[in-house]
């Protein structure tokens, strides 16, 4: 391939990626913060998971 060609292509390319970031950081900001409840919810669960594991811990390294 001829070096102008593959310089063109190049360049053609990496307008599309650039293009593509563009979109993607504008889509970013326009983007609503997560809602309140359901962070908290998540927050909530992940609580309630290492309650429920920390007694087994507990009782494996007692066993130890």
């Amino acid at each position: 391939m001829h070096i102008e060609t593959r310089l063109a292509l190049h360049n053609a390319h990496l307008a599309d990626l650039r293009h593509e970031a563009d979109t993607y950081r504008l889509a970013a900001a326009v983007r609503q913060p997560r809602d309140l409840r359901a962070r908290l919810g998540w927050t909530l669960v992940e609580v309630g998971l290492r309650l429920a594991s920390a007694p087994r811990a507990v009782a494996v390294a007692r066993q130890a």
